[in-house]
């Protein structure tokens, strides 16, 4: 068998659910974010995990404590896969951003590759840092199933640099649901996407199709 990627975003906080940018630490999950970690847990501890890689920020870890709960296995937390950093733009909604830093905002929009939210990390930076980790779990696990938890703007950047699609184009080409689940399996010839933003683990009331869009936090 390959070395199967899972990659999950973190599960509701108010900044989704507000649509405002977030790459803080110590924000916690909704209610409802707690009960997504939970159904996560229930639908996907049966499968024999070799590792499970999480972001630093706590939202993160929460969303993935359930599973680990059942399953026992210790969670290697990686700075290198926390949020893109807003810079002055944090917990500032789309609109306030084009209000209060307008000239940055229009930039970040037509590129966000090169171009930073005001005082802010470039996506490339994202893809760069975000790599190494990928490039470590690569040489410690040839084959069987990691589970990788991280957030909105990263993990679609890091499907750009998987599947080589333009960095500058993430926010235009890739959804992500609040705790959507995608497969990547990596191939002798590349890797190949077995599923993309499943959220079949969620009833129906807490699914949030409106998450995938809008601003990224």
């Amino acid at each position: 068998m390959p070395l199967r990627l899972y990659l999950l975003r973190n599960a509701e906080t108010e900044y989704c659910r507000t649509g405002r940018y977030c790459s803080q630490d110590g924000v916690a999950l909704t209610a409802q974010g707690q009960q997504m970690a939970d159904y996560f847990a229930k639908a996907y501890h049966h499968l024999d995990w070799k590792a499970v890689f999480c972001s630093p920020l706590s939202h993160a870890a929460a969303t993935v404590q359930p599973l680990c709960q059942i399953t026992g296995l210790t969670v290697q937390r990686r700075d290198h896969l926390r949020e893109l950093a807003f810079g002055q733009w944090e917990g500032m909604a789309p609109a306030e951003v084009n209000t209060a830093f307008h000239d940055d905002y229009i930039r970040w929009l037509a590129d966000p590759a090169w171009n930073t939210p005001t005082e802010g990390e470039k996506a490339m930076q994202v893809a760069r840092r975000s790599s190494d980790v990928l490039a470590e779990i690569e040489e410690a696990y040839p084959d069987g199933n990691v589970l990788i938890v991280s957030h909105k703007a990263t993990l679609r950047i890091m499907l750009c640099t998987l599947l080589g699609i333009d960095v500058g184009r993430y926010r235009d080409r890739l959804a992500m649901p609040v705790s959507a689940v995608s497969l990547v399996e990596l191939m002798e010839y590349g890797p190949f996407v077995r599923q993309l933003n499943d959220c079949a683990h969620l009833p129906l009331h807490l699914r949030r199709p409106w998450a995938g869009n809008g601003s990224d936090s």
